[in-house]
């Protein structure tokens, strides 16, 4: 199978948007997948994106796609990326696509000069924490990541008011 990455276009929204549904459902977390056609496009392609979106196309079929993002260290002062998720189809798996997610992230760091290329793996899922262990990664210990969200978060900032 051959396939390339490349920056996802207007055109791959119902696609890409179907994929992430595959993502929910498999991290068992579909009852929280709130994305739409209309979201997706405000997010990847208004004037001045905050988020990205790659996606694999293997003969006209997206086997894939990963969402990313600028991140910033204050220790390096300089900037890094965040990968939000990375999802290949299953029958796609084993064709080298995630590694080709992985590698062009890794080259933009290299080619802006980036310092980091860093996401988050739920610690069940084994089969991707063996993946990237076999390419190199390494989990960053000493770390829990916390999140305010739904109800909380708009208590909270209805609080600061």
């Amino acid at each position: 199978m051959s396939f390339v990455v490349r920056p996802a276009r207007p055109g791959d929204a119902t696609a890409v948007l179907q994929l992430i549904r595959d993502l929910a459902e498999y991290e068992k977390l579909l009852s929280e997948c709130e994305n739409d056609e209309a979201k997706f496009l405000e997010t990847f392609f208004a004037p001045t994106p905050r988020a990205f979106c790659d996606v694999a196309d293997a003969d006209g079929t997206l086997a894939g796609y990963a969402i990313w993002f600028y991140s910033y260290s204050t220790f390096t002062g300089r900037h890094g990326i965040y990968l939000e998720d990375v999802f290949v189809r299953p029958e796609h798996r084993g064709a080298g696509i995630g590694k080709a997610f992985l590698q062009r992230l890794a080259e933009r760091c290299a080619e802006e000069g980036l310092t980091r290329l860093e996401w988050s793996v739920l610690d069940w899922n084994e089969p991707s924490i063996l993946f990237y262990r076999g390419l190199g990664a390494a989990p960053v210990d000493g770390w829990t990541r916390f999140r305010i969200s739904g109800e909380v978060l708009a208590q909270f900032a209805a609080a600061a008011k």
